[in-house]
């Protein structure tokens, strides 16, 4: 936690004025008790009028000045806290943003999104109160045992005797609610992870009739979360109970022996009722910061997870000497390049060599799994090779900085991804300069314009999260239009035409071929039919290059493609 904390250095101006207002508050709490002694002794003194209002005054200045502290405390500590918070949490994001999708998928997204949001507002609550608790608690505490001695030493020790015993009740509840604050971000974590299927899967779900066992799924997420809080709540709710009986118990002690005392003459009244509110004092000073440690493990364990965030480093970076080509082309070489998955038995790709100039349309075909995707993610270095080089325009991409590197490249995934906004926002996703002719011009060449026409406000529609307000295949040509309003020299399309029809299939990629002309463009497609006028095909066989060539040389010479090919249509129709 204390490597969190490090991210409260930029605010040291508010934690100055926090230290300054809490340690002025304390002055101010600790010397009204014994103002209170004085006026309560000097108002047994008959025709001492004036003292007494002399001392009221006084207590009325002090008790304004320390109300007025503790506001100003309060302002600052919130200030300091809400800062920390917003910080740490883009430190996660950009963190998290930075990650390779391998490492992604390894802490998983509902994760993720709990550590962003729950485990960061759990630290940030201990700080709030920590920075509320730093310096009045332990000034009340120490101040108030070392004034209680100097009003009656054996008065005093009642407050001895009962801070022990305090000290162990609580001690032991802690010892019970440790563990359980720790399972309860586990369990948190499930409860978003079937929270964020029930939502993302909602389709298939009513499509094979799974409501209610996603229902009893979420029930038992929700129960475990549930039990595990109301188990803390009750050791919780123990401290309260614990401090009012021993505050009382103290109070009882203390008027009883100062009652002794007043009897026979060895100390007055003022100083009894001192002596019981400083006993108040440190009591609920102690309670306050058991409260502050209770919090403490179950914000341990939350920093502990975003420290494990934090502390990841992405397997993919920014080389400490960034070179850049001396000429922009686009021209790509993959040089006898093998990637491994982390985890993986057997690598991806193995062995691939082949060199895509400009101007070129090489497409990518292969049975599933044989390594398409892969291939196409290590061109915008999305991985990095395990051996060999991705090179572009004769600069390995591992020696290039990943934003310059991925401004260069259109980039269409496999599965659409659409974000909430407008169509005209999701367009100059990648070039929010590009003018309105530039959008207009990507979705007609993507075959998008005609419905984004159709649409009530035309490219201001709206588009709701993921594009689910949009069919598969009006979604995929505005990614294709998306990548287009870039203007690349590189262009990837990663299975992005598998839900149009044939007919704009054959449009789409007339029109493609027309605007990308100086371009290199990749295209990964299971489709005979996308594949078939590209300048060169590769063909992946289990990661590695079965045959290159054109259509035809591929029907004649690689036995993987006739296959490929006689699965879609027969060798005569297809020739």
């Amino acid at each position: 936690m204390s490597k969190l904390f490090r991210l409260v250095w930029p605010f040291r101006s508010s934690l100055a004025a926090v230290l300054v207002l809490a340690l002025a508050q304390s002055l101010a709490n600790l010397y009204l008790p014994r103002l209170m002694a004085d006026i309560i002794d000097h108002g047994i003194v008959p025709g001492d009028t004036r003292r007494i209002l002399e001392i009221g005054a006084l207590m009325l200045v002090v008790s304004i000045a320390g109300t007025v502290c503790a506001v100003g405390a309060s302002f600052f500590t919130a200030r300091t806290a809400s800062g920390f918070g917003r910080d740490l949490r883009e430190r996660v994001f950009d963190r998290v943003a930075r990650l390779s999708p391998h490492q992604f998928d390894h802490i998983g997204t509902a994760s993720l999104i709990t550590r962003t949001t729950n485990d960061t507002t759990q630290v940030q609550q201990v700080l709030l109160m920590l920075l509320g608790m730093a310096v009045t608690a332990p000034m009340m505490a120490v101040g108030g045992v070392v004034l209680s001695l100097s009003q009656d030493a054996s008065l005093a020790r009642v407050l001895l005797a009962v801070i022990p015993i305090l000290s162990v009740i609580l001690f032991l509840i802690m010892r019970g609610a440790v563990p359980l604050f720790q399972q309860m971000q586990v369990r948190i974590d499930r409860l978003n992870l079937v929270l964020d299927e029930g939502l993302t899967g909602v389709r298939v779900i009513r499509a094979f009739d799974r409501n209610a066992h996603e229902s009893r799924r979420f029930d038992l997420a929700n129960a475990d979360v549930t039990a595990t809080a109301i188990a803390v709540n009750r050791l919780v709710a123990l401290l309260m109970p614990a401090l009012f009986l021993t505050m009382n118990l103290t109070s009882v002690s203390i008027v009883w022996l100062g009652a002794s005392r007043i009897d026979a003459g060895a100390m007055q009244v003022g100083a009894m009722m001192a002596s019981l509110q400083y006993a108040i004092q440190i009591l609920f000073a102690v309670f306050m910061v058991t409260a502050v440690f209770v919090m403490v493990p179950r914000a341990a364990a939350s920093a502990a997870r975003i420290n494990e965030v934090l502390d990841t480093r992405p397997d993919v970076t920014d080389p400490a000497a960034p070179k850049a080509a001396a000429v922009t082309m686009g021209r790509v070489e993959f040089v006898d390049v093998t990637f491994q998955y982390p985890g993986a038995e057997e690598p991806a790709l193995s062995n691939v060599t082949f060199t895509a100039n400009p101007g070129e349309t090489i497409a990518i075909i292969g049975g599933t799994g044989s390594g398409k995707s892969t291939l196409a993610g290590l061109i915008p270095r999305f991985y990095d090779v395990n051996s060999g080089r991705v090179l572009i325009d004769g600069v390995d991409v591992r020696e290039r900085r990943l934003e310059h590197l991925r401004g260069a490249i259109g980039y269409v995934p496999q599965k659409t991804v659409l974000f909430s906004g407008t169509v005209a926002f999701n367009l100059r996703f990648g070039h929010d300069t590009a003018s309105d002719d530039e959008v207009r011009h990507a979705a007609e060449v993507a075959q998008a314009a005609d419905f984004i026409a159709q649409m009530p406000a035309g490219y201001d529609s709206p588009v709701s999260q993921g594009g689910t307000n949009l069919s598969g295949g009006q979604k995929q040509r505005l990614a294709v239009a998306r990548a287009l309003v870039r203007g690349a020299r590189i262009y990837v399309f990663d299975d992005s035409f598998s839900a149009l029809d044939f007919a704009t299939d054959a449009r789409l990629r007339a029109a493609l071929r027309a605007t990308t002309r100086d371009a290199t463009v990749f295209l990964v497609s299971q489709r005979l039919g996308t594949v078939r006028e590209a300048d060169r095909i590769i063909v992946l066989d289990d990661g590695r290059v079965a045959g290159i060539g054109t259509h035809a040389e591929l029907l004649r010479d690689c036995e993987v493609y006739r296959e490929i090919a006689a699965s879609q249509a027969s060798l005569e129709e297809v020739a």
